[in-house]
């Protein structure tokens, strides 16, 4: 079985929580969308969103860590705990792979039942994707690298990771730790453990940009992420260039494969 894990920031810290309930809500929906059955969900939050939407394989856990401040380090710690917290309350499931979703993409109806056709596998990464701008009536076509600059990008086998008896400084975290902190993986950062992982053979995720910006990577200073990771500050720049080449019309098939209905 697969298990998704979907971290939430605060209110608290969220630019518009009711914008980031919305994309979470569709996020949901785009999760409990899958062809099989075989599927669970972790929310793992302060506050849970305000949302109508239900289902029986979706389970909340609140959680009382510090509020993080702007600061990105400490936003990414923030994640990295609560992704943390939902690898240990997923123990009880026995599932043979975990998977983070960040809150406000979509990811293909076919993952689970995927997943549960290849249940030995060490996990994939994806090398292939789609990013889409809220409102837009294209989407651009992520053939390489997607990993790269997308977090919901990793589905990793359960067996395979070492569940921390607390959560290391994001700065510390190494090897399969860093899937704690957001950071994908790649078939590179695994293979000299002897377990590498394979990329998914289809896009499974479109990394949507949202209007208001409540994104943490999209809310770091250009100046600090620069300094941080320059090849990241350049990526902007390249998929602006980029972008009319890579760019389809968003079809009702890929709407619906990734539940992507426009938000009110």
């Amino acid at each position: 079985m697969l298990v998704f894990i979907i971290p939430i920031k605060s209110s608290k810290v969220a630019k518009s929580w009711t914008e980031l309930s919305k994309m979470f809500e569709r996020c949901l929906q785009s999760i409990c969308n899958q062809t099989s059955s075989e599927f669970h969900v972790m929310v793992v939050c302060h506050e849970k969103p305000q949302i109508n939407f239900y289902h029986p394989q979706v389970q909340y856990i609140e959680v009382n860590f510090p509020i993080p401040s702007s600061d990105y380090t400490e936003k990414m710690e923030d994640r990295a705990q609560k992704v943390a917290a939902g690898l240990l309350a997923a123990q009880d499931l026995q599932p043979s792979h975990i998977m983070s979703v960040d809150a406000d993409d979509c990811i293909s109806n076919r993952l689970a039942a995927f997943v549960n056709q290849n249940k030995q596998s060490n996990g994939w990464y994806m090398e292939t994707g789609y990013e889409y701008e809220e409102e837009s009536s294209k989407i651009i076509v992520k053939k390489e690298n997607f990993y790269k600059v997308c977090g919901t990008s990793n589905i990793i086998n359960y067996r395979l990771l070492t569940l921390p008896e607390k959560t290391l400084p994001y700065g510390q975290l190494t090897g399969y730790d860093r899937f704690l902190s957001g950071h994908p993986l790649a078939k590179g950062d695994l293979a000299a453990r002897g377990t590498p992982i394979q990329p998914l053979p289809f896009p499974g995720t479109i990394y949507v940009r949202d209007k208001i910006g409540e994104s943490v990577s999209l809310q770091e200073p250009l100046v600090a992420k620069l300094k941080r990771n320059p090849k990241e500050a350049f990526r902007g720049i390249k998929k602006l260039i980029l972008a009319p080449f890579n760019e389809q019309k968003l079809t009702d098939e890929l709407r619906a494969e990734f539940h992507l209905y426009p938000l009110l």
